[in-house]
């Protein structure tokens, strides 16, 4: 189960609420320690091996925290703006993709501090992006081929 686009194990269910344990390093590299009862949260199932792929592919492992600087009306969506921490820019690229609280996004512009997304009324009906507001510290999952690509090409 993803949960804000952080992959957790479901360790105890009961109709219609779950238990999941959280391991130190979820909680460093992850807003989750922030949520409070109530606090909606976008939950996805994984993926099955079978199933059709029509995005790119996010695994739920949560890469840091960025922290929404602006929020923009953009006809009847929003324009974000973004800060992660400077050692995540590297695997963000114009029109690449990202995951922000596991929701998958395409990237409109990147500078030297940060990026911007674009959410469509579609994203912004289905998940708990609608209530975005600057200083709010999203998950941030980046495109794993990105990662993968730099480890290739990196010098041993």
């Amino acid at each position: 189960m993803l949960v804000n686009g952080v992959c957790l194990t479901a360790v105890g269910v009961d109709g219609s609420k779950f238990e999941a344990d959280l391991s130190t390093e979820t909680l460093k590299r992850s807003a989750l320690g922030a949520l409070a009862v109530g606090d909606a949260v976008n939950l996805e199932l994984a993926l099955r091996i079978q199933d059709r792929l029509g995005g790119h592919l996010v695994q739920g492992h949560v890469d840091a925290v960025a922290e929404v600087r602006s929020v923009s009306p953009d006809g009847e969506g929003l324009e974000l703006r973004l800060e992660p921490p400077a050692a995540m820019l590297r695997y963000i690229v114009e029109k690449g993709s990202v995951t922000l609280d596991g929701v998958s996004l395409t990237v409109t512009e990147v500078d030297e501090r940060g990026f911007g997304v674009s959410l469509i009324p579609e994203t912004l009906e289905r998940t708990n992006l609608t209530d975005v507001q600057p200083g709010r510290r999203v998950n941030l999952e980046v495109d794993v081929l990105a990662k993968y690509v730099e480890k290739m090409v990196s010098p041993k």
